[in-house]
């Protein structure tokens, strides 16, 4: 088996989002497409690996968040197959409430950001159960439900080596600062960090993430990323016990992460490619919405 990144340069930047293109018995598969504002990218790096994109008959998207399954329809309609946690399924067919959402949120940048999003086939659409597996090639490929960033999370094993979607976070190539990949409005640390036992438990000897690369030591990764799932959420519990706003938990969420992330190692220019990618306004929200619903004020 042969698995090859392929960065999609999300807005003209690397290492942000990536596609993986898994080759194994002569078979092709893709596990995440991106959005659809990289479709044109990601069709140009196939290309590039002297690949037919027609030749790609299986799709696995981890979630059905716009920079992970985004792309997702397009092949479909070119006659892929996608596979996907059965709560995702609905929105992949009728993607129409995912993009109502997200244009609400993202307003005019929304098609800059994202592209557009087409409807798959209901055909070619499966969902995989909590542990269920299909033939790809001479291996099998294995759905893991991994809810905490989204209820309608898998992560997808093959062997010895998972692919994580955000269940595991975001680290971009080469640093060490742990992003907490906590959009709205299913951040729930609780479910994150079962999600985090069971992948801990597995002892994988590779981990791929989406937000992005491999892992080069994964049970350090994994282990770093738990404590920082409870860091950023009793951080944001207790901003809200005091009666923080929205706006201070925004500013507080950002100055903390910044200076986290510099003490890391990061430099200004990564930090910013860090926002592009997993906005700490948008990850404040995340938690932030999670502690409304069960911390008091």
């Amino acid at each position: 088996m042969r698995i090859t990144p392929l960065d999609l340069h999300f807005q003209g930047t690397p290492g942000l989002i990536a596609s993986y293109l898994v080759e194994s018995g002569g078979e092709l598969a893709l596990i995440e497409t991106g959005p659809g504002s990289t479709l044109a990218n990601l069709r140009a790096a196939l290309k590039s690996q002297g690949v037919d994109e027609n030749n790609i008959r299986k799709i696995f998207v981890t979630h059905i968040h716009l920079d992970h399954a985004g792309a997702a329809g397009w092949f479909a309609q070119n006659g892929a197959t996608i596979y996907c946690h059965p709560y995702a399924a609905r929105h992949l067919i009728d993607p129409s409430k995912l993009i109502e959402s997200a244009r609400s949120v993202y307003l005019d940048q929304m098609d800059t950001l994202w592209g557009e999003m087409l409807p798959a086939p209901a055909d070619k659409v499966v969902a995989m159960q909590d542990g269920e597996s299909v033939p790809f090639g001479e291996v099998r490929v294995t759905a893991w439900d991994t809810p905490g960033h989204a209820r309608h999370h898998h992560a997808f094993v093959i062997g010895g080596i998972c692919f994580a979607g955000d269940t595991a976070g975001m680290r971009l190539a080469g640093t060490d600062y742990l992003s907490v990949t906590a959009a709205p409005p299913q951040f729930d640390p609780v479910a994150y960090l079962a999600s985090i036992d069971r992948l801990l438990a597995a002892n994988f000897d590779q981990l791929y993430l989406t937000h992005f690369d491999a892992v080069p030591d994964v049970k350090a990764h994994l282990t770093a990323y738990r404590a920082r799932i409870t860091e950023v959420h009793q951080r944001v519990a207790a901003w809200h016990t005091a009666g923080w706003s929205e706006q201070q938990i925004r500013d507080g969420y950002r100055d903390t992460e910044h200076a986290i992330a510099l003490q890391a190692g990061l430099s200004d220019a990564d930090w910013i490619r860090c926002e592009a990618s997993n906005g700490t306004a948008m990850c404040a929200d995340g938690v932030r919405l999670h502690c409304l619903k069960t911390v008091k004020a």
